[in-house]
Formats: C-alpha cells, sequence, structure tokens
C-alpha cells in the first residue's frame, strides 16, 4: 500500500486530510513539525511527503532541506501543502525542489490529483532507471559484437500519452520496440468489431518483433495503457545484430517460443472457461505481469472497456462480474482502479 508523510502543525487541517487520504486507500504517517515530519520520515521512508510551510521548531523549507540531503528520502515526491499564495514563496519551494504546491483551501479532487500525479510520475521514473540498466546489461552481454556499437547508436527515445497508438495492424515495420517505462498492450479486432487483447508489455520488454521476424506486416495493434517511453530500434540495425549474434538470436527465438505458448493458454481459456473463470484469469494476468515483487498487493489502474478486452467479453459483462467480485470480497473496484483482496481464491475458483 503507498504511504503518505502528511507534515501539518494545524490539528484539524492534519486529521481531516488524514481522513481523506485514508477513504482514499493510502496508508498516512503524520507529524505536528518539520523536525518530527524528518524522524518520521527517516523511520517509514514515505512515497511521498505532503508539507505545510508555516509550522513551528521546523518549517516546510527546513524539513525539505533535509530531504534533499538524505540519499535515501531525496527522490520522494515532495508536495507544499499551505495558505501562502504570493508568487515568491512559489518559486523558493520550487527552486529548493519541490514537485508541486497546494494552496489553502483545496477540495478533496485537487489533493488526490496532484497526489496521484506525482506518484505516478515518480513510477514512471523508477521504471525509467530499471529499464534502462536490464538494456544496458543486454547490450553488456554482446558488447563484443561489431554491430553493437551501430545498434547502441540508433536508439531513439519517444514519449506517448495514454491510449496513444504506438503501430497498427496491417502496417510494415520498420523498428524494434523496447519499453523503457509505462504499459502496453496489443490488440486485434475482428469483422464484427470486436476487440481482444493479445498480450501485455511492461517495462523492460521488447516487443513488435515478430513481424520483423517474420518479414511480414504487423498482425496486431500495440497501444498505451498508461503514459510511457518507447526506445525505437531501427529494422537494418536489429537484423544486422540478430544475423551475426548467436546470443541476440536466441534471446529472441525463447521470446517467440514464450509467445506461443502464451497464445496456447489464451486460446484455451477463451473457448473453455466460464465469463467469471475468464475475468478472474485477466485479474491474475495484470498482477503477474505488473505487481511490484515488494508489494503485498496489487492494485491497478485500468479501465473497464480495457479489462474487458483483456478477458475477452463486453464491458457490461466485466461490470456485473466485478460487482460480484467485490460483493465475495474477493476484489475491490471503483473508479477506474482494481484491487485484488483474495489472490488465492481467484486463482481456485471453478470453471
Amino acid at each position: 500500500m503507498t504511504k503518505i508523510l502528511l507534515v501539518e502543525d494545524n490539528d484539524e487541517i492534519r486529521e481531516n486530510t488524514a481522513e481523506i487520504l485514508e477513504m482514499a486507500n493510502y496508508q498516512i504517517a503524520t507529524a505536528s513539525n518539520g523536525k518530527e515530519g524528518y524522524e518520521v520520515a527517516l523511520k517509514e521512508e514515505p512515497d511521498l511527503i505532503i508539507c505545510d510551510i508555516m509550522m513551528p521548531v521546523l518549517d516546510g523549507y527546513g524539513l525539505l532541506h533535509l530531504i534533499n540531503k538524505n540519499n535515501i528520502l531525496k527522490s520522494i515526491p515532495f508536495i507544499f501543502l499551505t495558505a501562502k499564495t504570493e508568487r515568491g514563496d512559489f518559486r523558493k519551494g520550487m527552486e529548493m525542489g519541490a514537485d508541486d504546491y497546494i494552496t489553502k483551501p483545496f477540495t478533496d479532487i485537487e489533493l488526490l490529483n496532484a497526489i496521484e500525479s506525482r506518484l505516478q510520475k515518480a513510477r514512471i521514473q523508477s521504471e525509467r532507471a530499471a529499464s534502462a540498466k536490464n538494456l544496458d546489461d543486454f547490450f553488456e552481454e554482446i558488447k563484443n559484437e561489431d554491430a553493437l556499437e551501430k545498434l547502441t547508436d540508433s536508439k531513439i527515445m519517444n514519449r506517448y500519452k495514454k491510449k496513444q497508438r504506438v503501430y497498427a495492424e496491417g502496417n510494415h515495420p520498420h523498428s524494434l520496440y523496447y519499453l523503457s517505462a509505462g504499459k502496453i498492450r496489443t490488440y486485434k479486432i475482428n469483422e464484427l468489431g470486436k476487440e481482444l487483447t493479445i498480450s501485455l508489455f511492461n517495462a523492460g520488454d521488447f516487443f513488435g518483433y515478430n513481424a520483423l521476424l517474420e518479414n511480414s506486416v504487423y498482425k496486431e495493434t500495440a497501444e498505451t495503457l498508461e503514459e510511457s517511453e518507447i526506445n525505437v530500434i531501427g529494422r537494418e540495425d536489429f537484423e544486422i545484430l540478430i544475423n551475426n549474434n548467436k546470443k541476440v538470436a536466441q534471446k529472441f527465438i525463447k521470446l517467440l517460443a514464450h509467445n506461443v505458448s502464451e497464445k496456447e493458454e489464451q486460446l484455451l481459456n477463451l473457448a473453455y472457461n466460464s465469463l467469471r473463470k475468464r475475468v478472474a484469469d485477466a485479474i491474475l494476468s495484470l498482477s503477474k505481469k505488473y505487481k511490484k515483487e515488494e508489494s503485498a498487493d496489487f492494485t491497478i489502474h485500468i479501465s473497464r472497456e480495457d479489462l474487458a478486452h483483456i478477458a475477452g467479453t463486453t464491458t457490461e459483462s466485466l461490470i456485473r462480474t466485478l460487482s460480484d467480485f467485490r460483493n465475495e470480497k474477493l476484489i475491490e473496484a471503483e473508479a477506474g482502479y482494481v484491487k485484488v483482496l483474495n489472490e488465492k481464491k481467484l486463482l481456485d475458483m471453478l470453471n
């Protein structure tokens, strides 16, 4: 569960704000001044800090200064919460490294939107760093090949918005894609307009290579599920490398074999599983793909339409099934997100 540290000297504001955040499924730690806030931050290592500016003992600027000097804490998103609206105060906070600035009075939606925005950016930065290391490690394995230098020089980073298309079914491929941050899905649409999600990709995955290896057009469309960053590697550079490097060829043979196994299982599930089983499997497939190793539970922000496409059903049928799962305490499902409460029961669900 995402942990937030709230530092506010006004008891009423602190208690009311903490209650709002707890209702939004955040774990809350509180402090009444900057000194106490720093001590709590060291102990709890929160995912985000919300802090008032004008406080006794140590003000918000002082706390931010201490946070920035600590190597463990300095990457934590920091939001100032204050009644001071003068431009000079705003600039001072941002110049010191604050990530956002919310002025009192504020609405619940303003607060929650600011938090979600900063957490999302922090997740993307974390994924970018991890996947960049994975890509570098991959290149390090084959560093002695002549084609490597050309390939690494050809990498281009593109940024995509949520629900933006990366490539379309029927088009000819020109590049290999590597997902640096974000989430991608590939899907197909039949003659009747019914859409089915084929594959899901996470930060650190290559995609779009099937058409390159087959020397054919794309058999599916790829689009982002959230804001994403994608490395683009030219087709010619990829072909030179895969034709001249045994390790690279083996890697993509394994990826293709894994894809075949996944598609076989997906076809069997669609053909023989009940609606409840398909929806449960769709949620579990998202958990398997996107759950962080260190997390005790799994929550994903996804539209009902996208989840229906993964489960191979209509949006209306999906909504009814999610409602049943929620009543059975298997999941939480509100406002575009799904949280798994009982993974074992979802796994053991009868067909």
